[in-house]
């Protein structure tokens, strides 16, 4: 055991992973406790034949017969009325001589999780253990059952949920779902599938064979599903992000599950916290080819950390999953711990989610790493565009997960920036931009036509400014978006190209939202002549592909994402 030779025992104080017992008297009976918690946390290191002091440092006392000692030892740990299970081999105990006397060191290793609970005695309700910040603690039953749970080859997600229906999913969030899956693999045979269908080959429905209805699973409920109904499942389920920049407040906005606004599921969830988290980040001006490159690495950061927090949550655990943004930092919480040890989360090439269907559904349209090198990329980006290095927090009882990412003014757009969406000049070497160029707000001196393209040439706008369409020049809310709203009375045809899975109405909102960016539901209802709803309805299509909400529902506006100049 190379550790003994490194370690300068006088020295050390005990600690989470490191326990000292005298062992006078043989093994002791608190060995297995201690077994039981490393097993079952991080690993350490059982020293026996040493003392700790009262100023919790260590003396060697020695062992008067190791040998015996040792043989008693791997009798008591292979019996099973002491122990479930040895994880142990011969390299994990060695008795090592230090200055005359003789102690015994164990090493005691993380169980691999399909052999947790590691429990003393025979009943794992009573003889389970973990470590804490105070030494070994004796799991209460709701923290058997999630050790438990994880013990499972196949992940939560993936079981049937008989008694629930499939009306229990929103059918807005799996039309948003399928549009976004349209996106990246158009022509897909799954396209034209109906959605009961498409559920059954994405993972989110399975048949029961025993009466051969098709039910939703786990992970299908908790993607697609109606938050209430998802209650019905995981009782303490809850997501909550929350913006902190004024501190006479609690918050300054918030977003829950439980509001009743909204479905309340991760998917929807998912989308409205990204923007929310990546509205204060850098885009600066690419091109790829002719298209507006707008995905930067830290943007891919972000979404990587957000989806590792929702894969990875426990939603039968306490405290739910909790996003806070503030001035200098994100923090990411959920319940649960790594189903890997923490440093093979951090070194990457494993990957163990505790929801597998979940991150395979988001990866389907192509959002998320599935080699278990998400955690690394972090790091690597972090370093680089804050100069800070993600901390990773794992707590137990309750379990709990916390990423911490802290931001510099370095990565985050300016006051200014902020404020005014462009700054656009023509230099001797060409076009010189600065800022983010946005949605009616864009203009070249030398091309006079600004042409927005959404993903693979869907939608082709041929925009024009007030400069090039100055007739009936229009004002829009806060003046210093000025102009030329392009209505068929003052401006040349604009010609529209989606996909033809796209519905009619969904076309139509967006054509209207193009016309008229800062437009209400209830505007857009009354310009289109449907409903409210169904105005939601279709917006959830094309919002955050094709369009994006830019501030609050009442004076916030919509913008156009995937932007290109020509």
């Amino acid at each position: 055991m190379d550790i003994l030779d490194q370690l300068n025992i006088k020295s050390l104080k005990e600690g989470n992973r490191l326990e000292a017992k005298l062992a006078k008297g043989g093994i002791p009976g608190s060995l297995w406790e201690t077994y039981s918690s490393f097993a079952n946390t991080e690993g350490g290191l059982i020293l026996l034949g040493v003392k700790e002091n009262k100023n919790h440092t260590f003396s060697i006392e020695g062992l008067e017969n190791p040998e015996q000692l040792e043989k008693t030892f791997w009798d008591c740990v292979n019996n099973k009325k002491n122990v479930n299970i040895n994880i142990l081999s011969n390299s994990n105990v060695e008795i090592k001589e230090i200055e005359g006397k003789y102690i015994m060191a164990i090493d005691v290793p993380r169980a691999e999780r399909i052999y947790r609970p590691v429990f003393k005695g025979q009943d794992m309700f009573t003889g389970t253990y973990r470590r804490n910040g105070e030494g070994d603690y004796l799991c209460s039953r709701d923290e058997v059952a999630a050790i438990f749970r994880d013990a499972g080859q196949i992940t939560q997600d993936n079981k049937i949920l008989t008694e629930v229906s499939l009306d229990a999913l929103c059918k807005e969030t799996i039309a948003h779902y399928r549009q976004r899956f349209v996106l990246c693999h158009n022509g897909h045979i799954w396209n034209s599938l109906s959605d009961t269908d498409f559920l059954k080959k994405i993972g989110a429905a399975k048949i029961n064979r025993e009466d051969g209805k098709v039910y939703p699973t786990a992970a299908g409920l908790l993607m697609f599903g109606y938050e209430p109904e998802i209650l019905y499942e995981y009782p303490l389920y809850f997501l909550d992000y929350q913006e902190h920049f004024d501190e006479t407040t609690r918050w300054s906005d918030r977003i829950v599950s439980s509001s009743g606004e909204w479905s309340g599921n991760i998917f929807d969830f998912f989308f409205k916290v990204f923007n929310k988290l990546t509205e204060d980040i850098k885009k600066p001006f690419a091109l790829d080819g002719i298209t507006r490159i707008d995905d930067t690495h830290t943007h891919k950061a972000i979404r990587e950390i957000l989806l590792n927090t929702l894969a990875n949550a426990d939603y039968y655990g306490r405290c739910g999953v909790v996003i806070r943004k503030y001035k200098d930092r994100f923090t990411f919480e959920n319940p649960g711990t790594f189903r890997i040890s923490l440093k093979e989360a951090i070194d990457g090439g494993m990957s163990d989610p505790r929801n597998a269907t979940i991150l395979k559904m988001f990866s389907m349209i192509d959002i998320g790493e599935r080699a278990g090198s998400g955690i690394p990329g972090v790091f690597s980006v972090w370093n680089k565009e804050f100069g800070a290095t993600p901390k990773y927090t794992q707590r137990v009882s309750p379990d709990r997960i916390t990423t911490e990412l802290k931001i510099s003014d370095l990565g985050l757009k300016t006051k200014e920036e902020k404020n005014k969406k462009y700054t656009i000049g023509n230099d001797e070497n060409g076009i010189n931009m600065v800022g983010e160029p946005s949605f009616d707000q864009t203009g070249l001196q030398n091309c006079p036509e600004t042409t927005h393209k959404l993903p693979r040439d869907y939608l082709k706008i041929t925009q024009r400014t007030q400069q090039d369409c100055p007739e009936k020049a229009a004002k829009l809310p806060r003046e210093s978006s000025k102009i030329a709203q392009r209505l068929p009375m003052n401006c040349p045809e604009i010609t529209y190209e989606l996909p033809r899975e796209v519905p009619k109405i969904a076309q139509r909102t967006y054509k209207a939202i193009v016309e008229n960016p800062y437009a209400t539901i209830a505007k857009l209802s009354e310009t289109l002549g449907i409903s409210p709803r169904t105005v939601k309805n279709h917006i959830a299509l094309l919002r955050d592909k094709f369009i994006k909400r830019i501030g609050s529902d009442t004076k916030g506006h919509w913008e156009i994402i995937e932007q290109s100049n020509k």
